[in-house]
């Protein structure tokens, strides 16, 4: 596996999670990352999601972010964190950054 591989797989869960809403991808990056006993990808990802009800669907995914599984063929998500979080008054949409550290799934 390739950390493009893995930043497919993330982008894909992302998306299939807030499927009810427009997406906007506005940036990822991806770079490979190892331990001794792991081999994977760190990223971050910022994206916005927007329409009616995408603020208590952010609150919602931002409240268990840390304990979310997360369907990633050929890897697992070690670790997620927000980086930032953007929301303006009066719009129904909200910005975010996540860091995250995938592992190959052997």
């Amino acid at each position: 596996m390739t950390p493009k591989d893995a930043t497919t797989a993330f982008l894909k869960a992302m998306r299939d999670i807030f499927g009810a809403y427009e997406f906007t991808l506005e940036e990822i990056k991806s770079r490979s990352w190892s331990s001794a006993t792991f081999t994977g990808a760190r990223h971050e990802l910022t994206f916005v999601i927007a329409g009616e009800g995408a603020l208590g669907a952010a609150d919602d995914f931002l409240a268990n972010l840390e304990a979310r599984e997360f369907t990633l063929r050929g890897h697992i998500m070690a670790d997620i964190a927000l980086v930032s979080e953007e929301r303006r008054d009066g719009e129904h949409s909200v910005r975010i950054t996540l860091e995250a550290l995938t592992v190959e799934d052997s």
